[in-house]
């Protein structure tokens, strides 16, 4: 007989086999590169982690780490929050290279100050990666 009690589960258990699907490898491999608003460095004491809001226009709230495509990127950025300011943004140009892991920062001059400077912290290879082939 049919349990009511087990449809929530086997419900469930099906949208997990259909997500995965979706992940399965197609024969072009991983080829993303990423974006971390995290500090890398953890003793500099001029940095401070970012929050990365949107890539070209599209809004990444929340998601880590973020998942680009190669190439020339604006990359909107809020950065730490002050007593002023809750929500200081700054717009950053990256030349995103396939298949690396990129440390986003916001650099001020003191923790008082409002202004800051969004910079690489870090960059490093993703593992597992495959770059997309050339055109």
């Amino acid at each position: 007989m049919n349990n009511p009690d087990r449809r929530p589960l086997r419900v469930a258990a099906a949208a997990l086999v259909l997500l995965l699907a979706g992940c399965a490898s197609t024969g072009t491999g991983y080829h993303y590169s990423q974006l971390v608003g995290k500090r890398y460095f953890k003793t500099n004491i001029d940095t401070y982690p970012v929050l990365i809001l949107e890539v070209d226009g599209r809004s990444f709230v929340g998601g880590v780490p973020v998942l680009v495509d190669p190439g020339v990127r604006n990359v909107l950025l809020q950065g730490p929050p002050t007593m002023v300011d809750l929500q200081l943004t700054q717009t950053m140009k990256l030349d995103v290279k396939p298949c690396t892991r990129y440390y986003l920062v916001a650099v001020k001059q003191n923790p008082l100050q409002n202004e800051f400077t969004p910079r690489v912290d870090f960059e490093e290879p993703v593992p597992g990666c495959t770059p997309p082939p050339a055109k």
